[in-house]
């Protein structure tokens, strides 16, 4: 199962991924259907955000037979290369699909994506809607230049009911906590924690809220915006620390750097009581409820956000992830085609886009969706999931996708490094700080 995909929550069935690649790629086609006010939109294929995608740009040609909107769907790669290709030659797309962060940062500093700001400040309606923590990923500079669309995925800390009663013990609510348990669980043969650390990102997710727990939002905020040696700040050597703590105390279960998150057997050892807790991505709900039998429908399965780090500045309300989905408006189009593209962003996330959503197990980013949940058979962990996402005052975005391809490909090498042992706290710092900005 790829990373960061959120399942449908149906019982028995792992429905395909929102992020997968599957399908059969479109043309890399930017025409607009012969209409002058039409507008390109380039975006991914495969079940289920297909058929939602879909459904929304055909509910909105129908009701704008003069600016329509020619929608082109790609295979997950084959999407990146074509974008890639597309920008190098001017010839991308009015409406980019995108992650925000990085990505959206590199296409900012090109001047290839215009500033939104102004737009949605002028449409107040428009953006109020929308959770205030989904625009961090579209921010740069403190400049918006994506519509945030679709669903939220914050990452979640899962924990096997049963094991806590056996054990008589409760959840933890801070690292010291934490830290309590890890010896209780490993004195009854239970592993702490289930990591499938060879996947590397399921480690990132550690230091993700370590970081943020201890020193709040800024210490990676200066990472982001290029800040010279930001990885040394003392919040973040003292999360790097506090993990190989973690580590050396045998947290994780035994063997975890040789289990892939791809093969979901880290999340199997939750299931199956062999592990206490894992640190997971929402959309494991949905591989737990459909490869666990009946663990999930008996209630033995709880979730949580990260607990608070004592004396951190960071507040425990704040969460990672995925944020929501990004459009953004291509500089290089037309005045009509970007007129066209910002009409289309403003009918988004209407009420059938938020129910088929919903459908698939996806929570959508906008302020009383919660409403809409109790239908589903899921609707305590979605819920709990909005919950997340809209009490949250900052949503990070997972630093794999927030960072460039050059230094998030070091980071995670350097996490699988400082995870093994084979590098201390200062030597990571030290590795990460020479590729900040590149």
């Amino acid at each position: 199962m790829k990373r960061r995909n959120f399942l449908t929550l149906s019982a028995g069935t792992a429905a395909g991924a929102a992020l997968a690649a599957c399908g059969s790629s479109g043309p890399a086609d930017i025409s607009t259907g012969g209409k002058a006010g039409g507008a390109s939109y380039w975006t991914l294929s495969g079940p289920p955000g297909e058929s939602v995608r879909q459904g929304a740009v055909d509910r909105y040609n129908k009701a704008n037979p003069d600016n329509q909107i020619k929608l082109n769907l790609f295979q997950n790669e084959a999407y990146k290369d074509k974008l890639k290709t597309a920008f190098g030659a001017g010839q991308q797309p009015t409406v980019v699909w995108g992650w925000g962060g990085g990505g959206l940062k590199s296409y900012v500093e090109a001047g290839q994506v215009d500033d939104l700001t102004d737009w949605f400040a002028q449409n107040a309606p428009v953006k109020d809607r929308l959770f205030p923590s989904s625009f961090g990923p579209a921010t740069i500079n403190g400049k918006i230049y994506a519509m945030p669309a679709e669903t939220v995925q914050p990452i979640v800390l899962f924990y096997n009911k049963e094991v806590f009663d056996q054990l008589k013990v409760s959840p933890p609510q801070s690292w010291g906590e934490i830290m309590d348990l890890v010896p209780k669980f490993n004195a009854a043969k239970i592993a702490p924690f289930s990591l499938g650390g060879q996947s590397r990102w399921t480690n990132m997710m550690w230091l993700e809220f370590l970081f943020d727990r201890i020193g709040g939002q800024s210490v990676f905020g200066d990472i982001f915006e290029g800040k010279a040696n930001a990885w040394s700040n003392p919040a973040a050597i003292d999360a790097l620390t506090k993990t190989q703590e973690l580590i050396k105390a045998n947290g994780f279960v035994n063997g975890f750097n040789s289990i892939t998150a791809d093969s979901n057997a880290d999340q199997a050892l939750l299931y199956r009581g062999k592990a206490a807790m894992m640190l997971h991505g929402s959309w494991s709900y949905g591989i737990q409820l459909a490869e666990g039998g009946k663990f999930v429908k008996d209630g033995k399965l709880g979730y949580m956000n990260f607990p608070g780090v004592d004396g951190g500045k960071g507040d425990p309300n704040d969460t990672v992830g995925n944020a929501g989905q990004y459009l953004s408006i291509s500089s290089n189009a037309t005045p009509e085609a970007k007129e066209t593209a910002k009409k289309f962003f403003s009918s988004l996330l209407d009420d059938t886009e938020q129910a088929d959503w919903i459908k698939t197990g996806g929570v959508p980013i906008i302020k009383g969706a919660d409403a809409k949940l109790a239908a589903s058979p899921d609707a305590d962990f979605l819920k709990f999931v909005y919950g997340v996402a809209s009490n949250a005052k900052v949503f990070a975005q997972s630093w794999d996708q927030a960072l460039s391809p050059t230094a998030a490909e070091t980071l995670l090498d350097n996490i699988a490094k400082l995870f093994t042992q084979s590098i201390g706290p200062q030597q990571f710092a030290d590795n990460m700080n020479a590729v900040i900005g590149k």
